[in-house]
């Protein structure tokens, strides 16, 4: 179950990579290769067949990168309109996922991106992360989630 999660999150990040932002290679490597001290965290809330969250690690430059590269505008510093706009690419991703993993009768939803801590003490069945590779930065999953009681 946590391979077929993790490759349908990796397969919807290069869609939506290649679709919104035309970058066609992406690879995917541990998380703890991930070393960044300033990141914007974004949060998407799962419910139905499984519970948790998906929390997408922004590192500053990746974000900035997005959205000069989705806006053809020059950003210099992470405002609420990078913010939305990272959340935005965390939210069609997720949704992605979500259509993928219906195909397999799993039934979820998504709750709308937020802004978050990584700091989280409840226990998850499927518990796993990478960093993911891309022209303009890399990006962490850490996928939190548990299968519906």
């Amino acid at each position: 179950m946590k391979d077929q999660i993790f490759k349908a999150y990796f397969d919807a990040t290069q869609k939506v990579f290649n679709l919104m932002l035309n970058i066609s290679e992406i690879s995917a490597h541990p998380s703890e290769d991930f070393k960044c001290d300033d990141e914007v965290d974004i949060a998407i809330g799962i419910t139905g067949d499984l519970q948790g969250k998906v929390i997408y690690r922004f590192p500053v430059a990746t974000s900035l990168n997005i959205v000069n590269t989705m806006s053809g505008m020059q950003f210099d510093a992470v405002d609420a309109f990078v913010t939305s706009a990272v959340s935005e690419i965390a939210n069609i991703i997720s949704g992605n996922v979500l259509s993928a993993l219906s195909e397999n009768n799993m039934d979820c939803d998504i709750l709308p991106p937020v802004q978050c801590s990584l700091d989280d003490d409840k226990e998850y069945g499927i518990n796993t992360s990478c960093r993911i590779d891309t022209a303009i930065g890399e990006v962490c999953l850490e996928i939190r989630l548990n299968r519906a009681a």
